[in-house]
């Protein structure tokens, strides 16, 4: 009779620790999230990781305004005339001089900025200045620049007239 090479507590532990060992492997080839950007219109609040990102390369013009528009499953929020709305990305978004600016329908809103947290109270993004009817909705979208002022990552979103 033969004696097992090791006891059966021995291959125990030695499983287990190869299931560990491979689950550590499997979670570290993960992508780490990309920071998140908020829309806030009443209590209503709506969260996504950016649409495009070049990872640590610029984005191209002609790739932000595709992602700025052409985005079909971009989150929504409903919005009515004169509703406050809030804009919020997380901390890393404007670290190492970096910064990001709201963009509604292609067209910048706002300056670049480092604040993580912009309000418009009132404001009434579907105001048409009487050039016909309002649309059903437009698009929103968060670009982030660098310190050059090209753009590195955009977030979008659809803001939808109740």
């Amino acid at each position: 009779m033969t004696a097992p090479l090791f006891p059966g507590r021995a291959r125990r532990s030695v499983a287990a620790l190869g299931a560990v060992s491979a689950g550590l492997l499997l979670l570290s080839a993960c992508d780490k999230p990309t920071p998140l950007a908020t829309v806030t219109v009443g209590s209503t609040s709506v969260s996504a990781e950016s649409d495009c990102r070049a990872d640590g390369k610029d984005l191209t013009m002609d790739r932000v305004q595709e992602c700025l528009t052409g985005l079909k499953d971009a989150k929504t929020v409903d919005y009515a005339r004169g509703d406050t709305l809030r804009l919020g990305v997380e901390p890393d978004v404007v670290e190492d001089g970096k910064k990001w600016q709201a963009v509604l329908d292609g067209q910048p809103i706002t300056e670049p900025s480092s604040n993580t947290y912009r309000s418009f109270q009132g404001a009434d993004v579907f105001a048409t200045g009487g050039q016909g009817e309002a649309p059903a909705s437009k698009m929103l979208g968060f670009v982030q620049v660098g310190e050059d002022g090209k753009p590195l990552a955009v977030w979008s979103f659809k803001l939808k007239l109740k």
